[in-house]
């Protein structure tokens, strides 16, 4: 294949560019994981009072999962404008909306206080965060994708994977000072609110730099050509959800496969694992905190490297590394928090994170590069997040109903297994995608061809 014709943007640009991602989703995952961390800790007891411990954590990881249901809307919404108006106005919108729906829980009244208005508010609130990150990931992961150097497009890329482990580093590391700081009383009184509270102030900053950078060139260029079709009096362009499921259904059927494995294995092991070890274990909640806290330190540092090897060897090997990983480590995974000492229950998350990473960190340049660029918005967004409805919205919910009805780690094991072969599955019917060039991408056929100039004028670089 000939080389990419774009030529890569400056080292300082380009660094700039990554930063203004990787802040962005750093707070956003921040404070969606911040949500998942008090559903498992203090929302049971602050808005679903009243209910035996485990079952009023279901109804608590039930508020967490309709944030899911509401990501798919978010990715059709901000896929859709994304595809028409820019990668980056959409990124400060879904920035806003997420910081101030997080804000707003942490002033929000408890069920003591306003009764079953409580959790309807949650949800509500939950249902906004929901809805940004659903636009969130597409466009973070675009900007780089479609800045960065082609020959190293999956390492560049990787990077704003890594908010999803910082913001979780950055949540856990607030709610671990704030349970070992305050008595438990103190920590469910008022305690709790603080991490939301902070929020306001990281969104200050992401905004600030997000600003700061440009829109993708391989968007700018597809725009200027759908302009000048338009002034041609060209045949109107096909709505980006449309031209998505015409030409690239299969590659939205094999991400959403993709994100299986890897999306239920991941709330498994940060959301649901505070679960398991607090009550199965028997272990602190400061403890299970500090282990979570110090594994995605080690999940942030490994992301890079994951994808830097899929430049080398291709996005399929690596990512089927961590597919079958995360299958074989479940049964080792649950008996080592079973030990109850907190080396082993380190070791079960950092590993099991370690492979997780290995099929995160390609995925953002993966889905990028089965896309044309004027549908990549949509079709990137559609395919990871209408898989989360199924995946990683109901992991923590079925994980802890399995826990409670067989009262053993074993059918969540085999639950996760089956996520895994499912993702293998996926991968194999997958393409390798690490040498397609962005902007030479036909829509009809997810190839890139020898010569753009032999396409027709609506196939070349929309």
């Amino acid at each position: 294949m000939a080389a990419p014709a774009t030529a890569p943007p400056p080292p300082s640009n380009l660094r700039r560019i990554v930063a203004a991602s990787l802040v962005g989703t750093t707070v956003e995952w921040y404070d969606f994981f911040l949500y998942g961390s008090a559903a498992a800790l203090v929302f049971n007891k602050l808005f679903f009072p009243g209910s035996d411990p485990l079952v009023g954590t279901l109804l608590s990881f039930l508020t967490y999962a309709v944030g899911f249901a509401a990501r798919p809307i978010g990715a059709l919404v901000f896929g859709h404008y994304g595809d028409r108006l820019g990668r980056k106005k959409l990124l400060v919108l879904s920035l806003l909306m997420m910081g101030g729906a997080t804000f707003a829980i942490g002033l929000l009244p408890t069920h003591a206080t306003i009764g079953s208005a409580a959790p309807v508010l949650l949800t509500v609130l939950r249902l906004v965060q929901g809805f940004a990150l659903g636009g969130e990931w597409g466009g973070a992961v675009l900007l780089v994708s479609e800045h960065g150097d082609a020959r190293r497009r999956g390492f560049w890329a990787s990077w704003p994977q890594t908010g999803a482990p910082a913001g979780q580093l950055l949540a856990t590391a607030v709610l671990s000072a704030l349970t070992a700081l305050l008595s438990e009383s103190a920590f469910e009184s008022w305690g709790w609110r603080i991490p939301f509270l902070l929020s306001g102030v990281l969104v200050i900053l992401g905004l600030w730099i997000r600003l700061s950078v440009d829109e993708s060139p391989v968007f700018k260029a597809a725009l200027a050509q759908a302009e000048q079709r338009k002034a041609a009096a060209a045949p109107a362009e096909r709505m980006p959800l449309v031209a998505v499921l015409r030409h690239h259904w299969r590659d939205v059927l094999i991400a959403m496969g993709a994100r299986m494995a890897e999306n239920i294995s991941y709330y498994v092991i940060t959301a649901f694992i505070l679960v398991y070890a607090t009550t199965s274990a028997e272990l602190s909640k400061q403890t299970a905190l500090n282990a979570v806290l110090v594994a995605s330190a080690v999940h942030f540092a490994v992301i890079p490297l994951w994808g830097a090897l899929s430049d080398r060897v291709g996005r399929r090997p690596v990512y089927l590394v961590g597919a079958i990983g995360v299958a074989l480590w479940m049964f080792p995974f649950f008996a080592l928090i079973d030990s109850r000492s907190f080396g082993s229950l380190l070791l079960a998350v950092t590993v099991g994170l370690v492979f997780h990473g290995a099929m995160y960190a390609p995925q953002a340049a993966f889905f990028a590069e089965m896309f044309a660029t004027r549908m990549r918005y949509s079709g990137a967004s559609i395919g990871a997040q209408f898989s989360s409805v199924a995946a990683g919205a109901p992991a923590p919910l079925i994980a802890t109903a399995l826990l409670a009805d067989f009262g053993s780690s074993i059918p969540i094991s085999l639950y996760v297994i089956t996520a895994s072969l499912l993702t293998v599955l996926a991968i194999v019917c997958a393409k390798e995608t690490r040498n397609r060039d962005l902007t030479e991408i036909e829509p009809d056929s997810g190839r890139a061809p020898a010569d753009a100039t032999t396409l027709p004028a609506d196939a070349r670089s929309v």
